[in-house]
């Protein structure tokens, strides 16, 4: 059996196969759509996973997990403090300086956009330093690249949180 189609003659198989073919590419297509948005999920709930890590471990002065969390071109910028490398801040961890009673974060938003993330929130601490308790409020942003699929920080920013009318 032969169909006319654009002035030329085609069998029927090769219809039904171009048939088969539209959809299977739109199976396709539809598939990597799923697939990319069950993987923006996961990411999603393994830099939610990492948030706790990076709380926990600021709680309890674990400066090998900070390390681990941080990219090697880590750039810290807090208020009252100049902008710091990765390796200033791990000196200043590891020196045992500042103990922190509390650390939460809250109002947590966490945009991915492929290899890299944004993680934005709110951060109120209490810390104590060189004896002296002090407390933060803050609002940060935190930047996260991946490498090898594993999440790093590369930005981590603080600034005054608005304080109520």
């Amino acid at each position: 059996m032969l169909l006319e189609f654009a002035s030329e003659v085609l069998p029927v198989r090769f219809l039904s196969l171009g048939i088969t073919v539209m959809f299977a590419l739109t199976l396709l297509a539809a598939s990597q759509q799923v697939s990319s948005q069950s993987s923006s999920e996961h990411d999603k709930q393994e830099l939610e996973r990492l948030e706790k890590v990076w709380n926990e471990a600021h709680e309890h002065g674990d400066a090998d997990a900070l390390q681990s969390l941080w990219a090697d071109d880590l750039e810290v910028a807090v208020p009252k403090m100049p902008v710091m490398t990765k390796t200033e801040v791990m000196a200043f961890a590891r020196s045992g300086r500042m103990k922190f009673l509390r650390y939460a974060t809250s109002d947590i938003n966490i945009r991915v956009y492929g290899d890299a993330a944004v993680v934005t929130g709110r951060l109120q601490r209490t810390r104590t330093l060189n004896g002296q308790e002090l407390s933060d409020d803050w609002r940060f942003t935190k930047v996260y690249t991946r490498h090898a699929a594993t999440w790093r920080v590369v930005s981590f920013h603080a600034s005054e949180a608005a304080k109520p009318n």
